[in-house]
């Protein structure tokens, strides 16, 4: 698990503990359930940033990929080219063996 995986289980498990401690403070109910929903909000505030940073991340590794797999389509148009290029020397070669081997005979 990465460094954020383990901040993001440790966010949530101080959230889950602080609210459980609050459910066994010995405070009125109303106070309670205000600092119960304090932390819920603190919660999704926190959830909420990090669905924003996985997004981000999600978009910039989506655009490398792009840029990755339009890099190996040039490279492999490259390849390709060079190749017929050199299929076309060869040939010519051959050709050319077959007619002095033709004259010879």
């Amino acid at each position: 698990m990465s460094a954020k995986g383990y901040g993001f289980a440790l966010g949530i498990g101080a959230l889950l503990g602080a609210s459980v401690a609050l459910l066994f403070a010995p405070q009125s109910g109303a106070k309670t359930r205000k600092r119960i929903k304090r932390n819920l909000d603190d919660a999704g505030d926190y959830l909420q940033d990090a669905s924003d940073y996985l997004k981000d991340q999600a978009e910039r590794l989506s655009r490398e990929a792009q840029s990755v797999y339009k890099r190996g389509v040039n490279q492999a148009s490259d390849v390709t080219d060079a190749a017929k290029e050199y299929v076309g020397k060869v040939e010519g070669y051959a050709q050319g063996v077959v007619k002095t081997a033709k004259s010879m005979l």
